[in-house]
Protein backbone atom coordinates (compact mmCIF):
# COMPACT_ATOMS: atom_id res chain seq x y z
CA UNK A 1 0.00 0.00 0.00
CA UNK A 2 1.46 3.35 -1.39
CA UNK A 3 1.96 6.15 1.98
CA UNK A 4 -0.20 8.97 -0.06
CA UNK A 5 2.41 11.35 2.28
CA UNK A 6 5.42 10.38 0.82
CA UNK A 7 6.65 10.59 -3.31
CA UNK A 8 6.77 7.80 -5.44
CA UNK A 9 9.86 9.11 -6.97
CA UNK A 10 12.87 9.84 -4.90
CA UNK A 11 14.41 12.00 -7.43
CA UNK A 12 12.56 13.15 -10.76
CA UNK A 13 15.02 14.54 -12.92
CA UNK A 14 13.92 16.51 -16.49
CA UNK A 15 16.29 17.62 -19.09
CA UNK A 16 18.75 18.41 -16.87
CA UNK A 17 21.90 20.31 -18.36
CA UNK A 18 25.03 21.35 -17.37
CA UNK A 19 27.60 23.37 -19.95
CA UNK A 20 30.87 25.59 -18.11
CA UNK A 21 32.33 27.80 -20.30
CA UNK A 22 35.44 27.58 -21.96
CA UNK A 23 38.31 29.24 -20.96
CA UNK A 24 40.58 30.80 -23.25
CA UNK A 25 39.31 30.20 -26.18
CA UNK A 26 38.68 26.66 -25.65
CA UNK A 27 35.04 24.94 -26.63
CA UNK A 28 32.43 24.71 -23.78
CA UNK A 29 32.05 21.65 -21.86
CA UNK A 30 28.60 19.99 -22.45
CA UNK A 31 28.80 17.93 -18.85
CA UNK A 32 25.42 16.90 -18.77
CA UNK A 33 23.06 17.05 -21.99
CA UNK A 34 19.34 17.04 -21.08
CA UNK A 35 18.88 14.13 -18.99
CA UNK A 36 15.71 12.70 -17.59
CA UNK A 37 15.57 9.99 -15.28
CA UNK A 38 13.57 8.75 -12.22
CA UNK A 39 14.65 6.94 -9.30
CA UNK A 40 12.13 5.27 -7.03
CA UNK A 41 11.92 5.26 -3.45
CA UNK A 42 13.48 3.07 -1.20
CA UNK A 43 15.64 1.96 -3.98
CA UNK A 44 19.28 0.85 -4.67
CA UNK A 45 20.11 2.79 -7.19
CA UNK A 46 23.36 2.37 -8.99
CA UNK A 47 24.57 5.10 -10.97
CA UNK A 48 27.80 4.08 -13.64
CA UNK A 49 30.55 5.53 -16.13
CA UNK A 50 33.43 6.46 -16.71
CA UNK A 51 35.38 9.18 -15.55
CA UNK A 52 34.35 12.66 -16.86
CA UNK A 53 30.41 10.64 -17.57
CA UNK A 54 28.77 13.46 -15.80
CA UNK A 55 28.36 11.33 -12.97
CA UNK A 56 30.06 13.94 -10.29
CA UNK A 57 28.25 17.02 -11.62
CA UNK A 58 24.82 15.57 -11.34
CA UNK A 59 25.52 14.77 -7.63
CA UNK A 60 26.93 18.21 -7.23
CA UNK A 61 23.62 19.92 -8.49
CA UNK A 62 21.32 18.12 -6.43
CA UNK A 63 24.01 18.93 -3.36
CA UNK A 64 23.61 22.95 -3.99
CA UNK A 65 27.11 22.68 -5.05
CA UNK A 66 27.13 23.24 -8.84
CA UNK A 67 24.44 25.55 -10.93
CA UNK A 68 22.49 24.11 -13.45
CA UNK A 69 22.25 25.34 -17.00
CA UNK A 70 18.40 24.21 -17.56
CA UNK A 71 16.12 21.57 -16.62
CA UNK A 72 14.33 20.68 -13.60
CA UNK A 73 14.88 18.67 -10.55
CA UNK A 74 12.34 17.32 -7.78
CA UNK A 75 14.20 15.55 -4.64
CA UNK A 76 11.65 14.23 -2.67
CA UNK A 77 8.95 16.17 -3.45
CA UNK A 78 10.87 19.72 -3.75
CA UNK A 79 11.58 21.65 -6.91
CA UNK A 80 15.65 22.58 -7.17
CA UNK A 81 14.87 25.90 -7.98
CA UNK A 82 11.92 26.95 -5.70
CA UNK A 83 13.34 24.87 -2.59
CA UNK A 84 17.04 24.36 -2.52
CA UNK A 85 17.09 24.18 1.23
CA UNK A 86 14.74 21.21 1.39
CA UNK A 87 16.63 19.26 -1.87
CA UNK A 88 19.61 19.45 0.49
CA UNK A 89 18.12 18.80 3.91
CA UNK A 90 16.66 15.82 1.58
CA UNK A 91 20.24 14.23 0.91
CA UNK A 92 23.33 12.96 2.44
CA UNK A 93 26.48 12.70 0.60
CA UNK A 94 29.11 10.94 0.93
CA UNK A 95 32.55 11.71 -0.72
CA UNK A 96 35.31 9.75 -2.28
CA UNK A 97 37.78 11.39 -0.32
CA UNK A 98 38.12 10.94 3.28
CA UNK A 99 38.17 14.01 5.73
CA UNK A 100 37.50 13.90 9.31
CA UNK A 101 38.40 16.03 12.01
CA UNK A 102 41.30 13.88 13.51
CA UNK A 103 40.27 15.80 17.49
CA UNK A 104 36.82 15.37 17.46
CA UNK A 105 35.44 12.08 18.73
CA UNK A 106 32.99 10.41 16.61
CA UNK A 107 30.47 11.41 19.13
CA UNK A 108 31.76 14.98 19.04
CA UNK A 109 32.06 14.76 14.90
CA UNK A 110 28.16 13.48 14.38
CA UNK A 111 26.90 16.11 17.15
CA UNK A 112 28.62 18.95 15.59
CA UNK A 113 27.12 17.50 11.97
CA UNK A 114 23.67 17.73 13.64
CA UNK A 115 24.13 21.03 14.63
CA UNK A 116 24.94 22.64 11.75
CA UNK A 117 21.76 20.45 10.25
CA UNK A 118 19.85 22.61 12.71
CA UNK A 119 18.72 18.97 14.74
CA UNK A 120 18.02 19.68 18.44
CA UNK A 121 19.77 17.35 20.74
CA UNK A 122 16.73 15.58 22.09
CA UNK A 123 16.17 14.51 18.28
CA UNK A 124 19.84 13.67 17.44
CA UNK A 125 20.07 9.95 16.50
CA UNK A 126 23.26 9.78 17.16
CA UNK A 127 23.87 6.96 19.36
CA UNK A 128 21.35 4.55 16.73
CA UNK A 129 24.05 5.64 13.96
CA UNK A 130 26.99 4.95 16.12
CA UNK A 131 25.30 1.48 17.04
CA UNK A 132 24.23 0.61 13.28
CA UNK A 133 27.87 1.53 11.66
CA UNK A 134 29.61 -0.40 14.45
CA UNK A 135 31.31 2.07 16.07
CA UNK A 136 30.00 2.09 18.79
CA UNK A 137 32.86 0.60 20.70
CA UNK A 138 35.22 3.98 19.10
CA UNK A 139 32.66 6.42 20.22
CA UNK A 140 34.60 8.78 22.25
CA UNK A 141 38.30 7.84 20.58
CA UNK A 142 39.45 10.28 18.84
CA UNK A 143 38.99 10.24 15.05
CA UNK A 144 42.63 10.31 13.95
CA UNK A 145 43.18 6.66 15.75
CA UNK A 146 40.34 5.46 13.62
CA UNK A 147 41.06 3.17 10.42
CA UNK A 148 40.46 3.46 7.27
CA UNK A 149 37.42 1.41 6.89
CA UNK A 150 36.19 3.32 10.11
CA UNK A 151 36.56 6.35 9.00
CA UNK A 152 34.36 5.95 5.90
CA UNK A 153 31.61 4.51 8.01
CA UNK A 154 31.64 7.94 10.10
CA UNK A 155 31.23 9.65 7.04
CA UNK A 156 28.44 7.55 6.02
CA UNK A 157 27.17 8.60 9.22
CA UNK A 158 27.63 12.01 9.23
CA UNK A 159 25.66 12.13 5.99
CA UNK A 160 22.77 10.13 8.27
CA UNK A 161 22.86 12.35 11.24
CA UNK A 162 20.13 14.61 9.78
CA UNK A 163 17.75 11.41 8.81
CA UNK A 164 17.55 12.29 5.08
CA UNK A 165 15.64 10.24 2.97
CA UNK A 166 18.05 9.86 0.71
CA UNK A 167 21.64 8.86 0.64
CA UNK A 168 24.40 9.28 -2.56
CA UNK A 169 27.44 7.42 -2.08
CA UNK A 170 30.37 8.77 -4.34
CA UNK A 171 32.63 5.58 -5.16
CA UNK A 172 32.15 4.49 -1.77
CA UNK A 173 34.69 1.66 -2.31
CA UNK A 174 37.34 2.81 -4.23
CA UNK A 175 40.58 1.78 -3.50
CA UNK A 176 39.80 -0.26 -0.32
CA UNK A 177 40.48 -4.28 -0.53
CA UNK A 178 37.83 -7.11 -0.61
CA UNK A 179 37.36 -7.24 3.12
CA UNK A 180 36.12 -3.60 3.89
CA UNK A 181 34.08 -3.42 0.34
CA UNK A 182 32.13 -6.02 1.53
CA UNK A 183 31.97 -4.40 5.16
CA UNK A 184 30.47 -1.38 3.61
CA UNK A 185 28.21 -3.23 1.84
CA UNK A 186 26.40 -4.88 4.94
CA UNK A 187 26.02 -1.87 6.25
CA UNK A 188 24.72 0.26 3.34
CA UNK A 189 21.55 -2.49 2.66
CA UNK A 190 21.03 -2.68 6.52
CA UNK A 191 20.57 1.52 6.03
CA UNK A 192 18.33 0.62 2.71
CA UNK A 193 16.20 -2.00 5.30
CA UNK A 194 15.41 1.07 7.18
CA UNK A 195 13.54 3.01 4.05
CA UNK A 196 16.38 4.53 2.97
CA UNK A 197 16.69 5.21 -0.83
CA UNK A 198 20.28 4.58 -1.72
CA UNK A 199 22.23 6.18 -4.86
CA UNK A 200 25.85 4.55 -5.66
CA UNK A 201 27.99 5.71 -8.32
CA UNK A 202 30.72 3.48 -8.65
CA UNK A 203 33.36 2.03 -11.57
CA UNK A 204 32.53 -1.28 -10.27
CA UNK A 205 30.37 -3.19 -11.98
CA UNK A 206 30.33 -6.02 -9.45
CA UNK A 207 29.59 -3.62 -6.92
CA UNK A 208 26.17 -2.52 -8.63
CA UNK A 209 25.79 -6.23 -9.64
CA UNK A 210 25.63 -7.01 -5.98
CA UNK A 211 23.65 -3.76 -4.22
CA UNK A 212 21.86 -2.19 -6.95
CA UNK A 213 18.47 -3.58 -8.27
CA UNK A 214 18.41 -0.61 -11.02
CA UNK A 215 21.59 1.05 -12.95
CA UNK A 216 21.95 3.93 -14.50
CA UNK A 217 25.13 4.13 -17.61
CA UNK A 218 26.16 7.32 -18.15
CA UNK A 219 28.22 8.09 -20.79
CA UNK A 220 29.40 11.93 -22.07
CA UNK A 221 26.71 13.45 -20.47
CA UNK A 222 23.94 11.43 -21.36
CA UNK A 223 22.30 7.79 -20.34
CA UNK A 224 22.76 5.67 -22.87
CA UNK A 225 20.67 3.13 -20.98
CA UNK A 226 18.50 2.64 -17.67
CA UNK A 227 17.15 -0.50 -16.61
CA UNK A 228 17.23 -2.90 -13.91
CA UNK A 229 20.30 -4.66 -13.44
CA UNK A 230 19.57 -8.15 -14.42
CA UNK A 231 18.81 -6.37 -17.71
CA UNK A 232 22.42 -4.67 -18.16
CA UNK A 233 23.59 -7.76 -16.80
CA UNK A 234 22.13 -9.62 -19.86
CA UNK A 235 24.40 -7.52 -21.97
CA UNK A 236 27.42 -8.23 -20.73
CA UNK A 237 30.00 -11.29 -22.46
CA UNK A 238 30.59 -14.50 -20.24
CA UNK A 239 32.22 -13.26 -16.67
CA UNK A 240 35.53 -15.08 -15.28
CA UNK A 241 35.76 -14.88 -11.53
CA UNK A 242 39.56 -15.09 -10.23
CA UNK A 243 39.89 -16.77 -6.89
CA UNK A 244 43.10 -15.71 -4.65
CA UNK A 245 43.44 -19.23 -2.49
CA UNK A 246 44.70 -18.44 1.40
CA UNK A 247 47.71 -21.33 0.44
CA UNK A 248 48.90 -22.01 -2.64
CA UNK A 249 47.20 -24.95 -4.45
CA UNK A 250 49.07 -27.96 -6.79
CA UNK A 251 46.32 -29.68 -7.44
CA UNK A 252 41.70 -28.99 -7.60
CA UNK A 253 39.36 -30.70 -5.23
CA UNK A 254 36.66 -32.61 -7.11
CA UNK A 255 34.03 -30.00 -6.52
CA UNK A 256 36.30 -27.06 -8.29
CA UNK A 257 37.09 -29.55 -10.99
CA UNK A 258 33.28 -30.00 -11.91
CA UNK A 259 32.72 -26.22 -12.00
CA UNK A 260 35.31 -26.05 -14.55
CA UNK A 261 37.91 -24.67 -12.45
CA UNK A 262 41.47 -24.19 -14.18
CA UNK A 263 44.85 -22.43 -12.25
CA UNK A 264 46.53 -20.22 -13.92
CA UNK A 265 50.33 -19.25 -14.03
CA UNK A 266 50.01 -16.94 -10.89
CA UNK A 267 48.42 -20.01 -8.81
CA UNK A 268 45.17 -17.98 -8.94
CA UNK A 269 41.87 -19.99 -10.01
CA UNK A 270 40.03 -19.30 -12.76
CA UNK A 271 36.25 -20.29 -13.30
CA UNK A 272 34.03 -18.94 -15.65
CA UNK A 273 30.21 -18.57 -15.69
CA UNK A 274 27.14 -16.90 -17.51
CA UNK A 275 26.24 -13.81 -15.71
CA UNK A 276 22.50 -14.71 -17.21
CA UNK A 277 22.00 -17.80 -15.07
CA UNK A 278 24.40 -17.30 -11.83
CA UNK A 279 26.08 -14.09 -9.62
CA UNK A 280 29.82 -13.84 -8.79
CA UNK A 281 28.52 -13.79 -5.38
CA UNK A 282 26.99 -17.36 -6.53
CA UNK A 283 30.00 -19.02 -7.49
CA UNK A 284 32.20 -17.49 -5.00
CA UNK A 285 29.51 -19.23 -2.46
CA UNK A 286 30.39 -22.49 -4.49
CA UNK A 287 33.92 -22.04 -4.31
CA UNK A 288 34.00 -21.66 -0.38
CA UNK A 289 31.29 -24.83 -0.07
CA UNK A 290 33.97 -26.25 -1.54
CA UNK A 291 36.47 -25.90 1.26
CA UNK A 292 38.42 -24.04 -0.50
CA UNK A 293 39.54 -20.61 1.79
CA UNK A 294 39.27 -17.41 -0.22
CA UNK A 295 41.89 -14.54 0.49
CA UNK A 296 40.46 -12.65 -2.25
CA UNK A 297 38.50 -12.29 -5.25
CA UNK A 298 38.02 -10.28 -8.45
CA UNK A 299 35.58 -10.45 -12.07
CA UNK A 300 36.73 -10.11 -15.46
CA UNK A 301 34.55 -10.67 -18.46
CA UNK A 302 32.29 -8.56 -17.39
CA UNK A 303 33.90 -4.23 -16.42
CA UNK A 304 31.94 -1.55 -17.02
CA UNK A 305 33.58 -1.09 -20.08
CA UNK A 306 32.78 -4.31 -21.45
CA UNK A 307 29.23 -3.70 -20.50
CA UNK A 308 28.91 -0.31 -22.02
CA UNK A 309 30.54 -1.60 -25.31
CA UNK A 310 28.19 -4.12 -25.95
CA UNK A 311 24.93 -1.74 -24.96
CA UNK A 312 26.52 0.96 -27.30
CA UNK A 313 27.47 -1.62 -30.51
CA UNK A 314 23.29 -2.36 -30.54
CA UNK A 315 22.55 1.04 -31.24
Amino acid sequence: MKNKNLPDNAIEISRLSKEYKGVGGAKNLLALNSIDLKIPRGSMFGLLGPNGAGKSTFINILAGLTVKTSGKAVVWGFDLDKNPRSVRASLGVVPQEIYVDPFFSPKETLHQQAGMYGVLPKDRNVDFLLKTLDLEDKADSYTRTLSGGMKRRLLVAKSMVHRPPILILDEPTAGVDIELRQQLWTYIRKLNEYGTTIILTTHYLEEAEELCDTIAIVDNGKIVRCAPTQEILNDADSKSLIVKPMDGLKDLNPALKEMGAIIDKDDNIIIGYNPKNETSRDILRKVEESGLSVRDFSVSGASLETVFLSITSKK
